[in-house]
């Protein structure tokens, strides 16, 4: 489909074989927000979560969404919220839930990165600044559970067609896409820093 690699619902472990980090890939299918409470609710308060996430995916997102009534809604924009807030529930909720395609901003750490390869799912980041974008590739809210959390924490459960580009930060492989440039960046500060102090060295 027009060269892009294209993942869909329900993904299976077969499918991200091949995804690596620093791919740019695109999603058909479902993809639901959740944020922060639905990871609690289901990590710590052991709530069953209302909607099937396994070989699924989830956007670290708080959407602004249209009510049109009679249960029918319109995504306005979909910004990606910042990953790291759900660190600490990752691992568990990859675990419990069989999700394989999880979508925020930012990267995630040691624990999300566990959970990927051991029970087979990638993280990926959404561009900044282009909620607009994200919801013109939303073709449908399907459905909205958890309404009683309020707009952001909702689950909308969005019917989405080549969303993306989405930059694969964590693959089910081991790699961690942010973790990998840490070290490339700090070995290029550390040169520069090298470099500059011999230029300023006369300075007393």
């Amino acid at each position: 489909m027009n060269g892009k690699k294209i993942l869909t619902t329900p993904i299976t472990n077969e499918d991200l074989e091949s995804i690596n980090i620093g791919d740019i890939v695109y999603l058909n299918g479902h993809i639901v927000t959740c944020r922060d409470v639905a990871h609690r609710r289901l990590i710590e308060e052991k709530r069953e979560l209302p909607v099937d996430l396994n070989g699924g995916a989830i956007f670290h997102a708080g959407p602004i969404v249209r009510d049109l009534g009679d249960n029918k809604f319109e995504m306005v924009a979909v910004g990606p919220t910042t990953s790291m807030r759900m660190e600490r529930f990752e691992k568990e909720f990859i675990e419990e839930t069989g999700v394989k395609l999880i979508v925020g901003k930012g990267g995630m750490g040691q624990r999300t990165m566990e959970g990927c390869q051991d029970f087979g799912a990638v993280h990926a980041v959404f561009p900044g600044g282009c909620a607009v974008l994200a919801a013109t590739e939303v073709e449908e809210i399907e459905a909205a559970h958890w309404r009683d959390l309020g707009m952001p924490e909702t689950l909308w459960v969005c019917r989405v067609k080549e969303f993306g580009p989405l930059i694969i930060s964590i693959d089910a492989h081991g790699g961690n896409l942010f973790e990998q440039n840490k070290i490339i960046f700090n070995e290029r500060k550390d040169k520069a820093i090298e470099e500059i102090s011999k230029q300023v060295s006369f300075i007393k």
